[in-house]
């Protein structure tokens, strides 16, 4: 459990501090999603620190796995339930800690924790490995995706590459 909490605290000062995307990984992200504008919108349609958070962990996959432009989209796609909550960093705590804890839920908290399944819900026409990874990211892998397509998802989810930080 220490090692969930930390990454969490990691997560949170990612997301204070997260640059937005430079004009290159935005070309990137157009390219990865080309033909498909509602996926172009839910992405774009998130905070930079989540836009940031997926852009590395689709950079992690296209490394990992060359000539799987499904599994790309699935790591660039599964947070974008997160953009219903509309929580910022202090927020996103305050969710965490009460979803850990068993506590009651504001509605925005339920949309935070629930963000796995909204983003499947919303990403219906995509591949079925890309609904499938949002919806299961944070719960376990489906039998619907092989175990090493799994390992290299969630693997690049928990990755904090850093790809596009400036002071690098």
């Amino acid at each position: 459990m220490p090692g969930a909490w930390s990454h969490l605290a990691a997560r949170f000062f990612d997301f204070i501090t997260s640059p937005g995307l430079r004009p290159d990984e935005v070309a990137r992200v157009e390219e990865w999603l080309a033909g498909r504008p509602s996926a172009l919108r839910a992405f774009f349609g998130q905070p930079r620190a989540d836009q940031r958070h997926a852009y590395e962990a689709a950079v992690s996959v296209a490394e990992a796995a060359p000539g799987r432009p499904d599994l790309v989209r699935a790591a660039l796609l599964h947070d974008v339930g997160k953009r219903h909550a509309n929580l910022g960093a202090v927020g996103r705590v305050l969710a965490t800690l009460a979803i850990r804890l068993r506590l009651p839920l504001t509605p925005r908290w339920r949309l935070y924790r629930d963000h796995g399944r909204l983003a499947a819900a919303e990403l219906g026409d995509e591949e079925p490995v890309v609904i499938e990874f949002a919806r299961h990211h944070q719960i376990g892998r489906p039998p619907t995706i092989p175990a090493a397509d799994w390992d290299i998802l969630a693997s690049a989810d928990r990755a904090r590459l850093h790809v596009g930080r400036r002071d690098r």
